[in-house]
């Protein structure tokens, strides 16, 4: 039985998206490897914040059928680089369960594994979902610093925790509450501000999220706050910058609970939307290394609609929260034009459907980027197709198979995978010109 402190996988729970065929000696290997994963190694790979992708990267490979030997692989190429958990502070734990004492320990990745342990201790006092609902979802002070945390990292936090819930892994949620714990806290002056803005407006009509996109893209003073130079330009350039203005845009966007299912998708659509048609027309055809994660985050939320544990107020909260962090950060890169014919006039190296898709990304030498992108863009299409005659759903059925086709060619390339800040010219220097 998986436990909050032992990953263990079977064939008897599946993840939301999966390929038929997964065998058991698939499960057992990615058990293994990210028990030694979660023993080992800390939640940062270096003292700058870059993340161990090494659960993300497995479990998603394992939900797409690959092969021990490639769950292995996978592994391998990723694990050499990775820190060491570091030793565990008995006296810092202990003090933890002070409120005073838990709020000075966060945002500081030293306390990683007394934040780990803690949770882990606090899961086996009661549950997995407990602990999440006290620590994130309470409404209390603690526990919106908690959520704002987990919205963080572009989204890294709450990654982890919905591998944890999708692939029902309670050592990996307490990983991604730690996580959570040691991010800084910048997301909040914004989604706080924005969630309390949104209320004001009272009765008002949500826009739609494709619209809002075409009002930022078409402002100009949003999309002239980042800059090049910035070291976090969602941070910086939006929040710094211009935070009233972002804050207007975004909360003109909610959900009411009879929304909840088309509403996710509608999520999905519009990630996938500007993510895959964030393009140049000189340019090869490359994600964005920052909209990506949007997408890539997008899976989790069909998720969460099913736990029963979480209130659908708390659904709704979480959804509000991922569309207006999705509208920043499309800010954030400079709003770049969104050209969907460049989608839909794609021509794929290797024409196939999304098994020989799949196939070729569980063998890639990749940090588990590229196979979170493609699995979230399978699954968004499945989640979408009940809703494709909307307007708002500017990703029709076939688009989505054409992006993934864009995926895998571009990240086969030898050199410049993604391009980071779409929006920038500078962005696009390395990207090889179109034939």
């Amino acid at each position: 039985m998986a436990t909050a402190s032992k990953v263990l996988l079977t064939l008897r729970q599946w993840p939301e998206y999966c390929r038929a065929g997964i065998l058991q000696e698939s499960a057992n290997t990615v058990s293994e490897l990210l028990q030694k994963n979660h023993d080992t190694h800390h939640i940062f790979f270096n003292s700058s914040g870059f993340h161990n992708h090494l659960s993300h990267h497995l479990l998603t490979i394992w939900a797409l059928r690959a092969e021990p030997g490639e769950i292995q692989k996978a592994y391998n190429v990723n694990a050499g680089y990775q820190r060491m958990l570091g030793p565990l502070d008995e006296t810092i734990l202990t003090e933890m369960h002070n409120p005073e004492k838990f709020s000075s320990c966060l945002g500081n990745e030293k306390y990683y594994h007394d934040f780990l342990v803690f949770f882990q201790e606090e899961m086996a006092k009661s549950s997995w979902q407990e602990v999440v609902n006290n620590f994130l979802f309470a409404g209390d002070e603690r526990a919106d610093d908690m959520l704002a945390r987990l919205f963080a990292g572009f989204l890294h936090p709450i990654i982890h925790l919905g591998f944890g819930i999708e692939f029902h892994q309670p050592a990996i949620i307490a990983e991604a509450m730690a996580q959570s714990a040691v991010h800084d806290n910048y997301m909040r002056k914004f989604l706080v501000p924005a969630e309390e803005a949104a209320k004001k407006k009272g009765g008002e009509e949500s826009r739609t999220i494709v619209d809002l996109l075409d009002a930022i893209h078409a402002d100009m003073e949003l999309r002239d706050a980042p800059k090049w130079s910035d070291g976090n330009k969602l941070r910086d350039g939006i929040i710094g910058r211009a935070g009233d203005r972002m804050i207007e845009y975004a909360s003109q966007f909610d959900v009411k609970a009879d929304e909840l299912e088309r509403k996710t998708a509608e999520m999905t659509n519009a990630a996938a939307y500007y993510t895959a048609g964030a393009q140049r027309a000189d340019r090869k055809i490359r994600y964005d290394f920052y909209y990506m994660h949007c997408v890539n985050c997008s899976i989790f939320f069909s998720a969460f609609l099913k736990q029963d544990w979480l209130s659908e107020a708390n659904k709704i909260r979480l959804l509000e929260w991922k569309v207006r962090n999705d509208l920043a950060m499309y800010a954030s890169r400079k709003s770049p034009d969104i050209r969907i014919n460049d989608i839909r006039d794609y021509k794929p190296k290797k024409p196939s459907g999304w098994d020989e898709i799949e196939d070729r990304v569980c063998r890639l030498e990749d940090d588990g980027h590229a196979s979170k992108l493609v699995r979230a863009l399978a699954h968004g299409q499945k989640i979408c197709e009940p809703y494709e005659d909307r307007e708002e759903f500017r990703i029709k059925h076939d688009d989505w198979l054409q992006m993934g086709h864009m995926a895998i060619d571009s990240v086969e390339e030898p050199s410049a995978n993604w391009v980071r800040s779409a929006g920038f010219d500078e962005a696009w220097e390395s990207v090889p010109a179109r034939a």
